[in-house]
């Protein structure tokens, strides 16, 4: 059985050119003869596990921990738009279309099987699940696009070779098939932290639809519609908050005991996690936070978006100073600025600063350590969060040898979801909750207006200031999710603020750490501007513009069906 799914899976992946038309699969078999058992259908549903890569790579691009397209990472070369001209083909366009037809595949045929009604419910909640996600995705990234929910055939000329569907029409019957997955998925899996279960439909529920509400406030001025959607990932986000099943991890330390986990099962924050094995599923997410070549660090404007550990605004110089003890001595370090800090900060990035001229170990001495390699950092602030000391050296600096388990979705980020939906509907009180129990378990303490000059009219949503608790459910998300899952990216898409990565407008976000010239320095290789900051831009600067909040339709699409047409700014 396992040789069928596997050819059928294959058999599944060879589209026609136009991407939304797949021939029945290649074997010695059929759909018709494949979907007979309970047993067949798991089977075939396990293959939508392979959309959360969480540390892995691929997938629909939802995770990014080392993407550098946003305003808290910066590079050597920094990053610039992901497409700067119209290509041929696009990753997420083929895939997610593949996908849909995988989901709608199963629907055809679920009803022609004998199974507890309860199971059948399950799988048809699964599949309007999954195709509902799919086709946000796309939406997230192209905005109009075709809405499929059935098999296609050469008959259906009206997607083949029609123009798009609208993208309010497109999540509207998205969001209908995330409420129909969550009506139906019932008690399958529900104890279950890997596996879909009702729990997962909520949480995908609360992360799209907090998107959609605020793409239709800022970006389609449509209050009605953004209420609705707000609501919506409200109600999502409750069902899991009021359930009794998840809560924070404690403290700092164990804010950061959800991404260096070598086993994430007993985690009650967890909605669902992905499992990883040494030698059977691994990752390389650790090797970025040590192994030898320069990774991206955290850059200047995102260390200054930590508030002080009174709650107040940053204040005096981010300056690092010489170490006096132990194997600091004579290195520049940072731990007054990080006890003087938010504590994630402190959970996040190093103690000490390694850039070129200054690399450093971050576990030197311990055992098991020796002949690690000597990391680097672009900004000089090294990112410490995915890091795991207990795991030997060798396999924290290799791409085959990290198994600490991944967060896919977890109670933070609904609880997030929650304060800033609540926020948008003018429910300050209810948002205030949400936000203090992250502060609380950050050692902090509970929201209260800090009146950033940041929040400018000027600067803001195109002349439109948001109100102080927005502007600081905002800052939370930073800070709370910082290098996660390319979070940053798309918050700043859907509020329309993408034009925080333009370096001109926001030159903070191409510098990092403090650096003093007589310190070890590698002058070639490390620039300072002239307040003496390590300065990331070395290309040209990276200019936003309108077009940047949609990606570009493939040309190779718009050559097989013209009706497509193309987004705005990329004709």
């Amino acid at each position: 059985m396992k040789k069928i799914i596997l050819s059928l899976m294959a058999g599944m992946v060879l589209f026609t050119s136009c991407d939304l038309l797949n021939p029945n699969p290649l074997d010695n078999f059929t759909e018709e003869n494949f979907f007979t058992s309970e047993t067949n259908v798991e089977m075939y549903t396990n293959y939508f596990y392979n959309e959360w890569t969480a540390y892995g790579t691929g997938g629909s691009s939802e995770f990014g921990y080392w993407t550098t397209l946003n305003d808290n990472q910066a590079v050597t070369g920094l990053s610039g738009w992901n497409f700067i001209a119209v290509s041929a083909s696009d990753g997420t366009w083929n895939a997610c279309y593949q996908e849909i037809r995988r989901a709608n595949i199963l629907l055809n045929h679920i009803d022609e099987i004998d199974m507890p009604a309860a199971s059948k419910n399950y799988y048809k909640g699964l599949a309007h699940l999954y195709r509902g996600w799919q086709h946000f995705c796309l939406v997230r990234k192209f905005g109009d696009c075709y809405w499929v929910d059935k098999e296609l055939t050469t008959d259906d000329n009206d997607i083949l070779y029609g123009p798009r569907h609208n993208r309010n029409t497109v999540m509207d019957n998205v969001l209908a098939d995330l409420n129909f997955a969550i009506e139906n998925m019932g008690d399958k899996n529900a104890g279950s932290r890997t596996a879909y279960n009702v729990h997962v439909a909520n949480a995908i529920k609360s992360r799209v639809c907090l998107f959609e509400g605020s793409y239709a406030k800022y970006h389609l001025k449509d209050d009605a519609r953004a209420k609705t959607y707000f609501e919506a990932a409200k109600v999502a986000s409750e069902a899991l908050i009021n359930n009794g099943m998840f809560a924070l991890t404690p403290g700092a330390e164990g804010y950061r005991a959800n991404y260096n986990s070598l086993d994430l099962a007993g985690n009650t924050e967890m909605i669902m996690y992905k499992k990883y094995v040494l030698g059977v599923l691994y990752h390389a997410n650790q090797d970025y936070c040590c192994g030898s070549t320069q990774t991206p660090g955290l850059n200047k404007a995102a260390f200054n978006a930590y508030l002080m550990k009174d709650g107040s605004l940053p204040t005096g110089e981010d300056k690092g100073v010489l170490g006096t003890d132990g194997l600091d001595a004579g290195k520049p370090v940072i731990y007054h600025l990080l006890e003087a800090r938010d504590p994630r900060l402190a959970q996040q990035i190093d103690g000490y600063l390694a850039y070129v001229g200054n690399g450093r170990v971050r576990y030197e001495g311990m055992p098991g350590q020796e002949g690690a390699a000597e990391n680097t950092v672009s900004t000089g602030y090294g990112i410490l969060k995915f890091d795991e000391p207990v795991t030997l050296a060798k396999y924290r600096q290799a791409t085959n040898g990290n198994e600490t388990d991944a967060p896919i979705f977890w109670l933070a980020e609904i609880l997030l979801n929650h304060a800033e939906a609540c926020a948008e509907l003018g429910q300050d009180a209810e948002a205030k909750v949400s936000l203090n129990k992250l502060r609380k378990r950050a050692g902090m303490p509970d929201y209260a207006p800090v009146n950033d000059p940041a929040n400018d009219a000027a600067l803001i949503n195109g002349g439109t200031a948001v109100n102080d608790l927005v502007w600081e459910v905002r800052r939370e998300r930073r800070i709370e999710l910082m290098f996660d899952n390319n979070d940053r990216h798309w918050s700043l898409i859907r509020w329309k603020e993408l034009k925080r990565l333009d370096t001109n407008l926001y030159p903070d976000q191409t510098k990092g750490a403090w650096i003093d010239a007589s310190w070890p320095i590698d002058t070639k290789n490390v620039k300072l501007d002239a307040n003496g900051y390590i300065d990331c831009q070395t290309t040209e600067p990276r200019v936003f513009e309108e077009k940047h909040y949609l990606a570009p339709i493939p040309s190779g699409q718009i050559a097989l069906n013209p009706e497509i047409g193309q987004n705005p700014g990329w004709e």
